[in-house]
């Protein structure tokens, strides 16, 4: 199942992950890919702030992956930038599966890397600077629902989000 969703602005994007962020549970996978700056670190922030999990979730451009617990007994974040990585062998050696079951795992610049983390996943491809467009695929029956609620009216705060 697949949706196209815009957003006029970065208070868009950052109201569609924080709604996105409570219908998560652990062993969900994302994988966030797009343009530089279009978007992918400040929907995983929203993303972590809909989780309630410890912050500030930063880019961990660096560092390759980072957990952020959960506040609120729900599940940790893990958010991994795979931009650095050259091949899903070295995704795979960042021992990932090890937090897949109880973690919602964000991969940014993770396609064709990261869909071997998990056979049903949400992936998102944004597109834009400021107006933003996200192609959102949803790979296995876990994301048909989920899908639907995202192309309701109103899923992020108002008009600022109309699906296509």
């Amino acid at each position: 199942m697949e949706r196209e969703l815009h957003w006029a602005d970065v208070a868009a994007t950052r109201a569609f992950g924080r709604r996105l962020g409570p219908l998560l549970r652990g062993g969900d996978v994302l994988v966030l890919t797009g343009d530089l700056g279009a978007g992918k670190t400040t929907l995983t922030q929203a993303i972590g702030e809909g989780l309630g999990v410890r912050g500030p979730v930063t880019s961990p451009t660096f560092v390759i992956a980072r957990l952020h617990p959960s506040l609120v007994g729900g599940p940790d974040l893990v958010h991994v930038d795979a931009y650095r990585l050259g091949s899903a062998v070295e995704l795979d050696d960042l021992d990932l599966d090890a937090d897949l079951d109880h973690s919602v795992t964000v991969v940014e610049w993770g396609a064709g890397l990261a869909e071997q983390l998990s056979d049903a996943r949400l992936e998102i491809t944004l597109r834009g600077d400021g107006e933003r467009t996200a192609r959102v695929v949803g790979v296995g029956d876990r994301w048909d629902g989920v899908l639907l609620l995202l192309s309701e009216p109103g899923f992020a705060d108002g008009p600022a989000l109309a699906s296509g």
